[in-house]
């Protein structure tokens, strides 16, 4: 089966080297891995199985379906099939010659049900949370993901181009946002966006024009727009874009298992001069931002620097939503998942560390008028930032 994309080697032994000193440090002596991006991130391939990462010493990956497929991907030396998740005590013995004491799950992610399933295949085991060390390992990219998120950036910026030649009046929110994720499958968009969090659903667009973009949402974004429905009520809805107001697009895409978030402010024909202003102003607040940052900086001090900039700028209204239902975060971390540690939070005192990869989206609600907004991808160097996404930062009359 020919490859385009394939994880290196030697990414995926620097991984597990880190994974399992943290294991070490939490007394975890084994992890059983099962979730679908823990297991491409530390295995190369998201085929249905397990991975098993002992606290020292080689893992063992443990397929179902499909054995040729993942031992083609996989730079993992022990791959073996089993037809069975009851066979993993038995496979672990095999190999290690005993099962761990302790052993870590990935206790964010797994549903009680299967937890217990697992836990009854080991009676005998300590169970720990084995989250932790795979979500820190994680959240520091290293030059290799921060090139294939750099290669989803262009592809990324060539969808705003799209939409920067076919935005047309008349094209409901939905339909023009379908018209650009179609594009974007063209040029290579996985589709299926990956959020680690239950409760929060991965869709590839907002397009939130004039109105539509004022109303408060359900979800946690500063702008979820109207919806189609009670059903779900966030993205395009059924408004068609008209001449003469602002647009929000927000737009999320993956390619080769990295995703993008960026959002840009466009108007057909003109925009109002006070949805251009707040629209300028939210690129300063991002553009203020960034020159804050640089490795040793709290992440709780980027949130604080936009807010004073926000309120400066007299927009303190506005800003992350209307009084009552404001937010508390301007960026997350994004790269395999779509929303990865760290947010960009108000209480976070954690310092900003090189490799770190955010979705800066400095936004603001004018409740029952508009939205305005922009989002930009970004890693922290050595000396500061680079920016990873490529659609400049301006606002797009076309």
């Amino acid at each position: 089966m020919p490859q385009e994309f394939k994880i290196p080697a030697s990414e995926i032994e620097s991984r597990i080297t880190k994974i399992q000193r943290r294991m070490q440090k939490q007394d975890i002596d084994g992890l059983l891995v099962v979730q679908r991006v823990d297991i491409l991130y530390l295995s190369g391939t998201a085929q249905n199985g397990f991975l098993y990462i002992p606290a020292q010493g080689d893992p063992l990956l443990l397929i179902r379906k499909y054995i040729p497929r993942a031992r083609e991907e996989s730079s993992i030396r022990d791959v073996v099939e089993i037809e069975s998740p009851k066979e993993v005590p038995g496979r672990i013995v095999e190999f290690y010659g005993h099962l761990p004491e302790t052993l870590g799950f990935e206790l964010d992610v797994v549903p009680v049900k299967e937890f217990e399933f697992y836990r009854g295949l080991f009676p005998k085991q300590n169970f720990l949370d084995g989250s932790p060390p795979i979500l820190k390992t994680r959240m520091i990219k290293s030059p290799w993901e921060i090139e294939q998120m750099e290669k989803a950036a262009k592809r990324s910026s060539r969808i705003f181009e799209y939409i920067r030649n076919n935005i047309r009046p008349g094209y409901t929110e939905m339909e023009f946002g379908g018209m650009y994720e179609a594009y974007a499958r063209k040029i290579g968009h996985g589709g299926r966006l990956r959020v680690r969090d239950y409760q929060t659903e991965g869709y590839t667009w907002h397009v939130l024009s004039g109105s539509s973009g004022g109303m408060v949402g359900l979800l946690d974004s500063p702008a979820s727009g109207q919806g189609t429905s009670a059903a779900f009520p966030v993205g395009g809805g059924s408004k068609k874009l008209a001449p003469d107001e602002p647009i929000m697009i927000d737009i999320a895409s993956v390619f080769n298992g990295f995703h993008m978030d960026e959002t840009r402010m466009f108007a057909i024909g003109s925009m109002p001069e006070e949805a251009l202003d707040a629209s300028l102003a939210t690129i300063e607040i991002h553009n203020t931002v960034l020159d804050r940052v640089r490795p040793g900086i709290p992440i709780k001090e980027l949130f604080d620097t936009a807010l004073t900039r926000a309120e400066k700028l007299g927009y303190a209204a506005p800003y992350l939503g209307p009084p009552g239902y404001k937010v508390q975060f301007i960026g997350h971390g994004i790269g395999h998942e779509l929303i990865e540690q760290p947010i960009l939070s108000a209480k976070d005192e954690a310092p900003l560390q090189t490799g770190m990869t955010f979705a800066l989206e400095p936004k603001m609600v004018f409740k029952d008028r508009f939205c305005a907004g922009v989002e930009s991808v970004f890693t922290v160097t050595e000396t500061g930032h680079r920016m990873i996404s490529r659609i400049p930062l301006k606002v797009f009359v076309c």
